[in-house]
């Protein structure tokens, strides 16, 4: 993977000094500089660097302030900044470690000296970025149905909390889609539940594949599933669930389930309307219609029901 490091100098002689220090061992491939602190910061939003060697005393803005912008970006966190300074101060060192410094080097520096902070800095980046990784994966299984790849029951309900209150609190609209797949017992009972998961993990494919970047699919049990489509209404929605619904239809299965046609019941409601005010309210309206698009002969799209006036 390539590797790049930001030298922040005001001094293009510190500049071309780190540099060319930094060349002879070969510890990155891409070489960036700036003059000041603001220079520093437009380029280091611009071309993510892996580690950033950085004056104090600077004119324009200082190390200091330098730090205080990178600190006000969630994407720069992490990236470790060796402060480079010509003077002894401690309460300037205190300083810049408490606003997020990784390390101080006074100048005239040593090139060893130099060498060495750099490859411990590029040391803990790597533990961390390998820690980082494994802390997503490990969320990652704990929210994933492993039989589909779609997410689970529990993570679900913290997605729909969050867009629901998103939904409300922006003033848009949320819609719910439920379906499950009709008389999946009989797959089971005439194939094998392991064809049966088969049949699952096509039907959780085709459902992702319908979806944007941004909606969400999840296996609620068994064979129920939810699809979560903010910024949607019910027509919209209802044109979703058509082409799920159709999708699933025409899709052709392995041996020995190649004769074998599946189908899907889908229950929609959206937020806000008159009979949705929650969470709880929005999920029992799109399970409502579920039910009566199975009652009503299933492999059907049913909304839900607005009161009469």
């Amino acid at each position: 993977m390539s590797t790049t490091v930001l030298v922040i100098d005001d001094s293009a002689t510190i500049r071309e000094q780190v540099i060319r220090t930094l060349k002879e061992v070969g510890l990155f491939e891409n070489y960036l500089e700036a003059r000041d602190g603001l220079e520093g910061f437009k380029t280091l939003i611009d071309s993510k660097a892996d580690l950033v060697i950085c004056d104090v005393d600077m004119p324009r803005m200082d190390g200091f302030k330098f730090l205080q912008l990178v600190e006000s970006r969630p994407e720069l966190l992490g990236v470790p900044i060796i402060m480079l300074t010509g003077m002894m101060d401690f309460d300037s060192k205190i300083r810049g470690l408490e606003q997020g410094a990784s390390d101080y080097l006074t100048k005239p520096f040593d090139v060893g000296e130099l060498v060495a902070r750099v490859k411990v800095q590029l040391k803990i980046k790597s533990l961390q970025d390998e820690l980082k990784k494994a802390n997503e994966l490990l969320k990652r299984l704990t929210n994933i149905d492993h039989l589909t790849n779609l997410f689970n029951r529990r993570y679900l309900a913290e997605i729909l909390d969050g867009e629901f209150f998103r939904a409300r609190r922006n003033k848009e609209e949320l819609s719910l889609i439920i379906f499950d797949i009709d008389y999946f017992k009989k797959v089971n009972d005439t194939f094998g539940h392991q064809n049966g998961d088969i049949v699952l993990s096509a039907v959780a494919q085709l459902a992702q594949r319908q979806l944007r970047a941004y909606d969400s699919a999840a296996r609620y049990g068994g064979e129920e599933f939810v699809l979560v489509i903010p910024g949607t209404g019910l027509s919209g929605a209802v044109m979703a669930a058509e082409r799920l619904r159709q999708a699933v239809l025409e899709h052709s299965f392995p041996a020995p389930m190649e004769d074998l046609t599946v189908t899907i019941s889908l229950g929609v409601a959206t937020y806000p309307s008159p009979t949705v005010d929650s969470v709880d309210s929005l999920f029992r309206r799109a399970d409502e219609a579920l039910y009566r698009a199975k009652q009503n002969g299933r492999n059907r799209v049913e909304v839900m029901s607005e009161p009469t006036l």
